[in-house]
């Protein structure tokens, strides 16, 4: 047995074996389950040094194990070699053989490297279970581990499987907890008394808890939207080969396929209602891309106002206390950062990069098949970690420990020159904006000013500038 489940694919220049494809003869690493292709596209590729991410590769292996089992179930392929084809995929699934698909990113825009990776993969190790060894073909990688496919189909499936699973599985739970928590603030919050800021500048008061609740809105509006995509991602190309007319695949193929990953990861997929839609576009993609640079723009704006918030401890706003997870500085003493609020803003610059280009793959895809698909599939799956990784940082290491400086957030409000708003149904604007300006040019509070110049009243002046009362004008 030449292969190993547990060593590196790739060995040593002086450990090599011969393997042929339609092209000639390759050295390949001598324990590498791969063969000519996947050895040709690793030395024509030598572009980012990033294969593509285990979560593709996996869901790889098992559209893989699909297809093997829907060949079966069709009595097109022998029951002998299916079962090695599944053994060897649900490796392929569990990472097992993770090693073993060293090509770049940034290959072939179909993807077809890839997929002959894992056909020459699942081949040889399918070939070893039933006793054979590397490379003597007892399954092969083509007319066996590749019956009725083609990469045409088999790679945008995989897109669209592997966003399905991780969006569902990651994406999704890491924001519900996320939710759980803002709302949990905005309850906890809602007595402390704080001054609105609009244009960075004073603005009649609100609640903490009223600015928080509209950050948990944002996220429950955010994972709606994400959800909202997963229809489209639910389609799937596999049954149209290589043009989407579906020629060398049986007629039932596609529909089966889609039924058979359905019943393995227990959520709903289905055969693409048009395959040449499915494979000549990613129009889906595209939808779903702008869905997570939305939600990345809603996290950045949250970031950025509780990093606002927590500013100071002397010289900010200081409404917030964030948790001092780490030092700040390496030369200023005790000084800490809003470093979760900044990692969470890098994320969405990251996701916000990822979706143009995204898009651009979208844009460019011509005529029958789109050819940015490895790129597009990189970097959706990125987001998709990023943006479920972060969201558990920002829930677990930021707000389960923020508090709120009850104390400075309501000594702003009876400083700021908008409470005089309240008093304009009862004076007017041009008698409150002559308090306001009265308050700014001597540094006493509108309360004050108004006592002696609205000619309102001392306890009409008390109930229009009560701070609560305009938190919640209509109550």
């Amino acid at each position: 047995m030449l292969g190993s489940l547990d060593g590196p694919a790739m060995a040593s220049n002086d450990e090599t074996r011969i393997e042929k494809d339609t092209m000639g003869e390759m050295r390949v690493p001598l324990r590498a389950y791969y063969a000519a292709q996947t050895q040709r596209a690793v030395e024509n590729f030598p572009i980012s040094g990033q294969p593509l991410p285990a979560t593709f590769i996996h869901a790889l292996g098992l559209v893989k194990l699909a297809c093997a089992r829907t060949n079966l179930r069709l009595g097109r392929l022998d029951a002998k070699k299916a079962e090695a084809i599944e053994e060897a995929a649900q490796e392929v699934i569990d990472g097992k053989l993770d090693a073993h698909f060293p090509i770049d990113v940034f290959q072939t825009g179909s993807g077809t490297s890839s997929n002959m990776n894992a056909n020459e993969v699942i081949a040889n190790r399918a070939s070893e279970i039933l006793g054979g060894s590397i490379g003597d073909h007892v399954v092969h990688p083509n007319d066996d581990v590749n019956m009725g496919q083609s990469s045409n189909d088999i790679i945008p499936t995989t897109l669209h499987v592997a966003a399905v699973l991780e969006i569902e599985n990651e994406l999704i739970p890491a924001l519900r907890d996320l939710h759980m928590a803002l709302s949990a603030k905005a309850t906890a919050f809602d007595d402390v008394i704080k001054t609105g800021r609009t244009h960075l500048m004073d603005a009649t008061p609100i609640r903490l808890g009223q600015e928080f609740g509209g950050y948990a809105r944002q996220i429950a509006l955010g994972m709606a939207r994400v959800e909202s995509t997963l229809e489209g991602l639910r389609e799937l190309a596999q049954g149209g080969t290589a043009v989407g007319t579906g020629l060398n695949a049986h007629p039932d193929f596609g529909a089966l396929v889609a039924e058979e990953i359905a019943r393995i990861t227990g959520t709903r997929f289905v055969e693409a209602a048009d395959h040449f839609e499915a494979q000549g576009a990613q129009d889906a993609y595209a939808f779903t891309a702008g869905a997570l640079n939305t939600l990345a723009a809603s996290l950045m704006k949250m970031a950025n106002d509780i990093r606002l918030m927590g500013s100071g401890p002397q010289g900010g706003l200081a409404e917030l206390r964030l948790p001092a997870i780490q030092p700040g500085s390496s030369i200023m003493p005790g000084k800490v950062n809003p470093v979760i609020c900044e990692s969470v803003i890098q994320v969405g610059a990251q996701v916000t990069g990822n979706c143009h280009a995204i898009v651009m793959g979208a844009q460019w895809g011509q005529l029958d098949l789109n050819t940015m698909l490895p790129m597009m599939a990189r970097n959706m799956l990125e987001s998709i970690k990023l943006l479920a990784n972060v969201s558990r940082a920002f829930k677990t290491k930021l707000l389960d420990g923020l508090e709120a400086n009850v104390e400075v957030a309501e000594s702003y409000v009876e400083k700021s020159i908008s409470m005089a708003t309240a008093l304009n149904p009862l004076i007017g604007y041009e008698k409150a904006a002559e308090i306001a300006k009265a308050s700014y040019k001597t540094g006493r509070t509108v309360r004050e000013l108004a006592y002696e110049m609205s000619g309102l009243s001392k306890a009409q002046v008390d109930e229009a500038l009560e701070p609560r009362k305009q938190t919640s004008p209509h109550a």
